[in-house]
């Protein structure tokens, strides 16, 4: 399955080469399932904030309006993957342009533990999830080439940060540990660490560097595909495949997350 639908109506071509030729703007992608989302508050949150933070204060992505537009594109959809686009319009800088693009369920089951590598990157206006990807594509294909699975980046002060298209997250023996840096706000992380809040679960956020990798215990990605994706290896430390203590306390986590009608 694919819909587009720009500004509530069918995309046409002309609507489509218009979104399609700017990369100024700002998206988010979320995971429908009978009609319903994780985080969908926290999703309508993000593109008011990123539309003011780009676009200015004056212009907001108002949250009942994109539910509409996104409950208008599913159509009788109920399982699905949605992604919402905001992009700029240089004919009307005031108004920019709502995309909303639905396709196939993607199996939220964690893949095989990938390996990554670190690299030395940081992404422009890390707190916002813009259309700048250059460099998230750029970097995972040099791992592949390399023998990697993908990326995590690490901040020219030498603090890890997040990966290609995920937070990430660790175990030290005793709780989560998510890295401190300057990184997307991820949905999927910030209910992960609603959850294991409401569960009582320890959790925190501290300054990590490759030098502390040999002594965590466990470590995972994770996005709006899968709250938990282990992960085997980071550089030349190994981790338990499927994600020890860490997936189990992510994966409590994750169960007790409300789904929100869309």
């Amino acid at each position: 399955m694919l819909t587009i639908e720009i500004n509530g109506r069918r995309a046409d071509a002309e609507s489509v080469y218009r979104v399609a030729t700017r990369n100024f703007g700002h998206f988010t992608s979320m995971q429908v399932r009978d009609g319903a989302a994780r985080g969908l508050d926290l999703h309508l949150e993000r593109l008011e904030t990123a539309s003011r933070a780009l676009f200015g204060e004056g212009i907001a992505c108002d949250g009942g309006t994109v539910q509409g537009l996104i409950g208008r594109a599913l159509g009788a959809d109920r399982d699905a993957s949605v992604r919402v686009t905001v992009a700029a319009r240089l004919d009307d800088p005031q108004s920019p342009d709502v995309m909303v693009a639905v396709s196939d369920p993607v199996p939220d089951a964690p893949q095989p533990a990938p390996r990554v590598r670190t690299v030395t990157y940081e992404r422009e206006l890390p707190h916002v999830k813009h259309l700048a990807t250059m460099g998230l594509s750029y970097q995972p294909l040099q791992a592949r080439a390399a023998g990697f699975d993908d990326v995590l980046f690490v901040g020219r002060d030498g603090r890890l940060s997040e990966g290609s298209i995920w937070n990430v997250a660790f175990w030290d023996g005793r709780q989560v540990v998510w890295p401190e840096a300057d990184v997307l706000p991820g949905i999927t992380m910030q209910l992960l660490r609603r959850g294991l809040t409401r569960l009582g679960l320890p959790w925190e956020v501290r300054p990590l560097t490759v030098d502390d990798l040999p002594g965590l215990g466990a470590a995972a990605a994770t996005n709006s595909i899968c709250p938990c994706q282990p992960l085997a290896a980071i550089d030349g430390t190994s981790f338990p495949a499927d994600g020890g203590a860490l997936a189990e306390a992510l994966a409590a986590a994750w169960a007790v997350i409300p789904w929100e009608a869309v």
